[in-house]
C-alpha cells in the first residue's frame, strides 16, 4: 500500500486501561494528519467498533491530553469479540467505514482480537499499551513504567507505618498472571520476599520462615510484595500473624496502579510508538506490531508477535533475595 492509498484510518484503545494511552493516540492523530490521512476514534474498544460509535479526531481534539491518564476514547471489555459472529460484524464495519488500517492501542487480548480482524482483511497496525509488562515479542509495554511507580510511591507510604509499628506488610499488585510489576516493585521498593506465577518455590511457610529469620537478626519489620496472580494477601496476613506473633496487615492496590498521569518515559514511548504507526502505514506495511525491543522501537509480524513466548529470566527474582539481606 502505497503513501498515497492510505485516505482513512480509524484507532481504538482495548481492554485494561493504561496511562500512555492518550498520548499514544495524540501521536497518532498528529502523524496521521501531518500525511494527510483522515483519523476517526471508536469510542469503547472494539464494543464500540461493532456497534458504529465513532467520531472524527483531529490534533486539536487530541490538544492537552498528553498528560492525561485513562483513555480519552474509553475502553471497555467486549466478549462479544471472541465470538465468530462479534469478529464478522466489526470487520464489516471497518469495511463500511472505508478504513484502510485500524490501529490497536491495548494489551495481548486486544491484539489477539485484532488479529482475527486481520484474517478478515482489515490491515492491523497494534501498539502495546499494558500495565501487565505481559506481550512477549517487546520488552516494554505503554503503562509499565507508571505503574511502578504509583506502586513505589505507595509502598513507600506504607513501610513509614509498618515500621512505626514494627508490622509485617504484605502488598499485592497488578499484573494479573505476569509477575514483572511485582519483581520492578519489590526492587525498588526494598522488599524482603516477592511472590510470583513464574516462580514455583514460594509459599507462606518460605515467607514465614523468612520473616522469623529476619526476627532473630533483630529486622523491625518486613515488606512483602504479591504479585495479582497469586492473591490471597489477606488469607496470607491472617496467617502470617497467627504464626509468627508479629501484626500483619495486608494492602491490595488494585487499580490504583491503572490510573494517573503518565510519566516522562511512559509518554516518550507512546509518542514513538503512534508516531511509528503511521510511519509503517506510510511505509506500506501490513499487520505490525510496534515494539521495543534491544533499546530500540521497530515492528514485527502480527501474528508472530502474539505467538512469541519468553522464558522465565530468574535473575530479578533472584536479585530480589540477595537485596533484602
Amino acid at each position: 500500500m502505497a503513501e498515497n492509498e492510505i485516505k482513512k484510518i480509524a484507532v481504538l484503545t482495548s481492554g485494561g486501561d493504561a496511562p500512555g494511552m492518550n498520548a499514544t493516540i495524540r501521536a497518532v492523530v498528529r502523524t496521521a494528519t501531518y500525511r494527510g490521512i483522515k483519523v476517526v476514534g471508536v469510542r469503547k474498544g472494539f464494543s464500540g467498533l461493532i456497534h458504529g460509535e465513532i467520531e472524527d479526531l483531529s490534533p486539536r481534539s487530541v490538544s492537552d491530553t498528553i498528560h492525561r491518564g485513562g483513555t480519552i476514547l474509553l475502553t471497555a471489555r467486549c466478549p462479544e469479540m471472541m465470538t465468530k459472529e462479534g469478529q464478522d460484524k466489526a470487520a464489516t464495519l471497518c469495511n463500511i467505514l472505508g478504513l484502510d488500517a485500524l490501529i490497536v492501542i491495548g494489551g495481548d487480548g486486544s491484539l489477539t482480537g485484532a488479529l482475527e480482524l486481520s484474517k478478515r482483511g482489515v490491515n492491523i497496525i497494534g501498539i502495546p499499551a499494558t500495565i501487565d509488562l505481559d506481550l512477549c515479542c517487546s520488552d516494554y509495554t505503554i503503562g509499565f513504567d507508571t505503574a511502578v511507580n504509583t506502586g513505589m510511591d505507595a509502598i513507600n507510604k506504607i513501610r513509614d507505618t509498618s515500621t512505626s509499628h514494627e508490622r509485617c506488610s504484605i502488598v499485592e499488585v497488578m499484573g494479573r498472571n505476569a509477575g514483572y510489576l511485582a519483581l520492578w516493585c519489590s526492587v525498588a521498593g526494598g522488599a524482603e520476599d516477592v511472590l510470583i506465577p513464574e516462580d514455583k518455590t514460594g509459599d507462606i511457610n518460605r515467607v514465614i520462615n523468612l520473616i522469623l529469620e529476619n526476627r532473630s537478626k533483630g529486622k523491625k519489620h518486613n515488606l512483602i510484595i504479591v504479585a495479582e496472580g497469586i492473591g490471597g494477601s489477606v488469607a496470607m496476613a491472617k496467617e502470617i500473624e497467627r504464626v509468627t506473633g508479629i501484626t500483619t496487615r495486608a494492602t491490595i492496590l488494585g487499580y490504583l496502579q491503572r490510573g494517573g498521569a503518565p510519566t516522562a518515559t511512559d509518554r516518550m514511548h507512546a509518542s514513538v510508538m503512534g508516531y511509528n504507526a503511521i510511519e509503517c502505514l506510510a511505509a506500506g506495511e501490513k499487520n505490525r506490531i510496534i515494539i521495543y525491543k534491544d533499546g530500540k522501537h521497530s515492528s514485527v509480524d502480527l501474528e508472530e508477535g502474539l505467538n512469541t513466548q519468553k522464558d522465565y529470566d530468574p535473575s530479578m527474582y533472584n536479585m530480589v533475595k540477595i537485596l533484602s539481606i
